[in-house]
Parts: structure tokens; C-alpha cells; sequence
């Protein structure tokens, strides 16, 4: 990806910045002249994203955020307003798989186990962090965007909220109401020239997949239902999101952007 001016004078908040796809969109959009406040809950590497991104010229800053918390998003998008003028761009990329954090590599095709054996507390811990912290990104921001006579709104959604697989059920749950849940924002918030999308990675190789893709058996699997045959990457996602966010998608909304090598072609 080449320095561009697709997002010059706009500003963005982007969510799960420290690492993966989240940290690789907020350096694209900076590239491409928007400021950028970066939010995570791990301060040390997000800082060090940020960091990077002024050094090269970039405008950006961090904030740790919970992205589960009402309270911390409406500090988020008070800050993102007051410090760059606007909102603009609204990027939910943090989430989970449900995954046991301390699994190192992922002993079978099923990740996070099977639904019998999830439990309740399980269940709600990756709802909340991906479907609900979801909603309430959106519903802070719209009065920013309202005030900015519009905005895009991309929801980091995946091939998993279109069709089933071995991976937590939780997570399957979670990504299919991101999809669902962008379409009737989009409807209701059209009038206001507030855009929101969705994108569905397919197979990319990031800290959350790298317990699986740790895994040869899995990553063989994954390879091998994916036509393009190799693993995406946070650059071939971020991508996606420069284009939802630029003007160049200015007549997109409620739309399912699908990149996954071919996956859900199969």
C-alpha cells in the first residue's frame, strides 16, 4: 500500500489497534492523512503503534480503552472530538475469539470448545466484547458523525458470521450479529449519510489466529478451504477498511465485504 490522500481531513477512531488488523488499519488511515485515535486494552504495545505512526509523520494518539464499558466509550468519543474537531470514521475492530487466552497452540480443529462443554459466563464474555462492544462504539459516535453531516462505520465481522465451522460457537454468534446489526444501523442512520459496513476476514494470520495457525493440522485445514491458498494478512483487511472509510465508498452501506481468498466461494 502506497502513501495516498483518501482520507485527508477526516478523523478516526480505531478500535484493537495494538496489534493485528486493528494496528495495521490505524497505520493505513494515518498514511492516508486522517488523525487517528488509537484505542486497546493493552496500553504498551497501542502506545507503541501510535509512537510509530507520529515518528513517520502521522497524526495520531492512544487511549486504553474497554470497549464493553458505555461509560468509556462516550469518554472515547468525547476525547476523539475534542481533540481533532470531528468524527468521521468509526473502526470496531477489538475482539476475541473465546479461545483460553493461555492456549499457546490450539490442540484441536475446535477452538474454544464444543457448546456443551462452553460455559455460561464463557458465552457472555465473547458477546460482550464483540457484539456488544460493537453496539455501543456505534451509538457513541453518531452524535459526533450527525454533528459532522455523516460518517462510515466498519464492523470487523468474519466469514464465521456467514457460515458455521469448528470454531467457538460463541464467537459464530458474535460475528453473525455484527452482520445483522451493521444492516439495520445502516438503514436507520442513512438519512444522516451515515454509512456502516461490515467486513468478514476469512483466514488471517494475526495474534488470535496464531494459536491455531501454531497448529499444522489446523493450518492445513484452513489453507486447504481457502482457493487463493495461503493466509490473509492484516494488510489485505485493512485495505478493506480504507476503502469503507474513503469517499471512494461514498454509495456503500449495509454491505458485506468479504476477504477471504476465496473461502466462502467454495
Amino acid at each position: 500500500m502506497q502513501p495516498g490522500q483518501r482520507l485527508v481531513g477526516k478523523v478516526a477512531i480505531v478500535t484493537g489497534a495494538a496489534s493485528g488488523i486493528g494496528a495495521e488499519t490505524a497505520r493505513a488511515f494515518a498514511m492516508h492523512g486522517a488523525k487517528v485515535l488509537l484505542t486497546d486494552a493493552n496500553a504498551a504495545l497501542g502506545k507503541a503503534v501510535t509512537e510509530e505512526i507520529v515518528g513517520k509523520g502521522g497524526t495520531a494518539s492512544f487511549a486504553v480503552q474497554d470497549v464493553a464499558s458505555e461509560s468509556r466509550w462516550a469518554e472515547i468519543a468525547a476525547e476523539a472530538e475534542t481533540r481533532y474537531g470531528r468524527i468521521d470514521i468509526l473502526c470496531n475492530i477489538a475482539g476475541i475469539s473465546g479461545r483460553d487466552p493461555r492456549q499457546n497452540i490450539q490442540s484441536g480443529l475446535i477452538g474454544g470448545g464444543r457448546i456443551g462443554d462452553q460455559t455460561l459466563e464463557q458465552w457472555n464474555k465473547v458477546l460482550e466484547i464483540n457484539a456488544t462492544g460493537t453496539f455501543l462504539g456505534v451509538k457513541a459516535v453518531i452524535p459526533a458523525m450527525q454533528r459532522a453531516g455523516g460518517g462510515s462505520i466498519i464492523n470487523i465481522s468474519s466469514i464465521c458470521g456467514i457460515v458455521g465451522s469448528h470454531s467457538n460457537a460463541a464467537y459464530h454468534a458474535s460475528k453473525g450479529a455484527v452482520r445483522i446489526f451493521s444492516k439495520a444501523a445502516a438503514i436507520q442512520y442513512a438519512r444522516d449519510q451515515i454509512r456502516v459496513n461490515s467486513i468478514h476476514p476469512g483466514f488471517v494470520d494475526t495474534p488470535m489466529t496464531k494459536p491455531g495457525h501454531s497448529n499444522p493440522e489446523v493450518a492445513q485445514v484452513r489453507l486447504d478451504a481457502t482457493p487463493l491458498g495461503r493466509f490473509g494478512t492484516p494488510a489485505d483487511i485493512a485495505a478493506g477498511c480504507l476503502y469503507l472509510a474513503s469517499d471512494d465508498a461514498a454509495w456503500v452501506t449495509g454491505s458485506e465485504l468479504v476477504i477471504d481468498g476465496g473461502m466462502t466461494a467454495n
